[in-house]
């Protein structure tokens, strides 16, 4: 079977979970959009009143948005599609052999129209707001200076690494795979607060692609694809190469058996199963 036959037959099959890929990645970015202008722009009471306070400010964004991720990490629809939201969560569940080709592709490319869609939805009823320099689209960018660009590189790297590590530990235990979505709620308001002046914390390449392209600005968009999906390649293939416990049930990031038609139920997992030796 082709590759074009495989996407039709995955179209067929599997299109409400890439439907709600994109609604998933809608809502965040929309949401993170509303926050930053919420907190940054100039005209805002709590800007105003935390005019001093930038640390303060994205606390605030970290545990917002924290709290965003988990709605839709448990909500039906990211039950159903298992809220990857994320192309380069989506590489490493694929390198797991627990989502097929076909289906990775579909979810990077819902991924990105649910994000494009959304950014421009946005931008269109405030772009007043949006515009301001405060704002910028609310793109993801390096820091200024002649080495802003590695750094911003190297941190998006990193984090994107320990955030797939974690999803992957979390996941292959009993104890902790359904509070996953807390767990990564978690660790996003820690990154928003912590890292985002070394690169404005973006972790998502659909998402970074979906402000730049909002913005006319995708001169640095490529540090934004390298940095998340290099790191989640490095995490999944130490993961495969040192976890020798029980396979991972599905891709589904609220932790639970993939149903029978779901498009995480078709691929076995490409490390050794102890289980399945006993």
């Amino acid at each position: 079977m082709t590759l074009l036959t495989r996407l039709q037959v995955a179209a067929r099959r599997h299109w409400p979970h890439y439907v709600a890929e994109a609604a998933g990645l809608a809502f965040f970015v929309a949401c993170a959009s509303l926050l930053t202008v919420l907190l940054e722009h100039p005209s805002s009471g709590v800007r105003q009143a935390l005019a001093l306070h930038p640390l303060g400010r994205r606390a605030l964004m970290g545990v917002g948005m924290g709290f965003v991720i988990v709605a839709v990490v448990y909500s039906p629809w990211g039950k159903r599609s298992g809220a990857h939201i994320n192309p380069a969560v989506t590489l490493g569940f694929w390198q797991l052999g627990k989502i097929s080709t076909a289906d990775a592709l579909w979810y990077v490319a819902a991924q990105t129209v649910g994000g494009t869609a959304a950014a421009w939805a946005l931008n269109a009823f405030l772009h007043q707001w949006l515009a301001h320099p405060a704002i910028g689209y609310n793109q993801t960018l390096p820091p200024p200076g002649p080495n802003g660009w590695w750094l911003a590189l190297g941190a998006e790297a990193l984090i994107s690494f320990v955030l797939m590590l974690v999803l992957l530990w979390a996941l292959h235990s009993a104890r902790f795979k359904t509070y996953t979505g807390w767990l990564v709620g978690v660790l996003l308001a820690v990154y928003i607060v912590v890292e985002t002046p070394y690169s404005g914390m973006s972790l998502n390449p659909a998402r970074s692609l979906a402000t730049a392209l909002v913005a006319g600005n995708l001169h640095h968009y490529w540090i934004y694809v390298a940095g998340p999906c290099a790191g989640t390649w490095l995490a999944t293939v130490l993961f495969l190469r040192w976890h020798h416990g029980q396979s991972l049930a599905c891709a589904i990031l609220a932790g639970c058996e993939a149903a029978a038609n779901s498009p995480h139920a078709t691929e076995p997992p490409h490390y050794p199963d102890r289980t399945a030796a006993d």
